[in-house]
């Protein structure tokens, strides 16, 4: 199960990715600004985002079969992929609107079912599967020219899904595995702390934890994004090293993410991601700010990348620690509906900031994205177990 969900998570990335990286050459293909060609993808990442809880939500209950959400998330796809020669509504409708709604349903289907076959592992083998929603748009970074020819193979790789991958069993465990063993594990238990208790939806709308991965989402979620565009448009020398480096790190972070916190701590290692996103605005500073340093963006990419991607699964695996396995997907499902803030946040910066990168001044715009990364690795001093007494100590970071 685990090849076909990524190969249609492959399929379905190049739409984030590859269309931020396309930006600059619609724009200049079409006559139209930078912010025109930019808002459908606010669009799409907000819809994407958006189908997130109630996709989950009717997967886990069987309400909606996983190749059916596959099925929809092609067709919808496939519908967007012509409106990219047409700006203004039909590509704010077609793109942002459709697109960003079946990439979304891809999503969801892909990240469920793989959850669901590996009890054991899940967010390893998650984190694994979205590293390749980062890493596939790798190509465009070096040929802008490949989008039709991948945007066909993404289609049929989302169509081979479909027509494979299906659900376990109701309360499925690997074979192979002793349940009763990995259960009584210290070394799985190190691992995977549990939760206090199962937390409902409605109980876990209610602690000041989710409150605060949420905020950090959107905050980290909004300069990551702003990253990707950032880079398209800045154009270090040569003009593709800095764009494809950061897709092939941000694809490494997310694979990354979960099997170093397991070593080292959620908590310990999202914060460190967090600051070194942080630190990877303060580089994109110098780089805007100084002409001479344009290589300095393609150093700055390593960071950015690992702490961008990071994020999101790091945030799963500290969703399903701290609330429990009953309703993991339904409170993650609305802990990444956050990212439809965070999406047009990413977009609206990026707007602000092209034309102080077309003049040489951007600087200013990432300083306000260091303080804006700087303040979510803060916050995770204040990450909390919810149903532990508040008379116990945090863990330190």
């Amino acid at each position: 199960m685990l090849w076909p969900a990524m190969a249609a998570m492959a399929a379905v990335g190049p739409m984030q990715y590859g269309y931020a990286a396309l930006a600059p050459s619609i724009a200049r293909a079409h006559g139209v600004s930078p912010a025109e060609v930019l808002l459908p993808l606010a669009v799409w990442l907000t819809c994407q985002a958006a189908v997130a809880l109630p996709a989950t939500r009717l997967l886990s209950r069987g309400v909606v079969g996983v190749r059916v959400a596959l099925w929809l998330g092609a067709l919808l796809c496939a519908l967007a992929i012509p409106s990219l020669t047409a700006p203004g509504i039909p590509l704010l409708v077609g793109y942002g609107l459709l697109g960003g709604t079946g990439a979304g349903l891809v999503y969801a289907a892909c990240t469920e079912t793989i959850a669901r076959w590996h009890p054991e592992r899940p967010g390893v083998r998650v984190a694994f599967v979205t590293g390749a929603y980062s890493c596939s748009a790798l190509p465009l970074a070096f040929d802008l020219r490949l989008w039709p020819v991948m945007a066909g193979f993404g289609l049929a790789a989302i169509a081979w899904a479909a027509a494979v991958l299906r659900t376990p069993p109701a309360n499925w465990w690997p074979p192979e595995i002793d349940p009763r063993a990995w259960a009584l594990d210290r070394r799985v238990l190190h691992r995977q702390p549990r939760a206090a208790r199962q937390f409902s939806l409605g109980e876990a709308v209610r602690t000041p934890t989710l409150v605060v991965l949420t905020v950090i989402l959107v905050g980290a979620g909004a300069v990551a994004i702003f990253d990707v565009i950032a880079l398209a448009f800045l154009g270090p020398t040569p003009p593709w090293l800095a764009l494809a480096v950061l897709l092939a790190v941000t694809g490494a972070g997310r694979a990354a993410a979960v099997p170093l916190a397991e070593r080292f701590g959620r908590v310990r290692v999202l914060a460190s991601a967090l600051a070194l996103l942080a630190l990877a605005q303060g580089l994109l500073a110098v780089a805007a700010a100084v002409a001479a340093a344009s290589m300095v963006a393609v150093v700055a990419a390593v960071p950015a990348g690992l702490g961008g991607g990071a994020i999101y699964p790091l945030i799963a695996a500290l969703v399903r620690e701290y609330f429990g396995e009953d309703r993991v997907h339904g409170i993650h499902g609305l802990v990444y509906t956050a990212k439809a803030i965070a999406g047009p946040a990413g977009v609206g910066l990026a707007i602000v900031a092209l034309p102080g990168l077309a003049a040489g001044a951007g600087a200013p715009v990432f300083v306000a994205a260091t303080l804006i990364a700087a303040t979510t690795a803060l916050l995770c001093t204040t990450l909390r177990r919810p149903g532990v007494p508040a008379t116990l100590p945090a863990p330190s970071i």
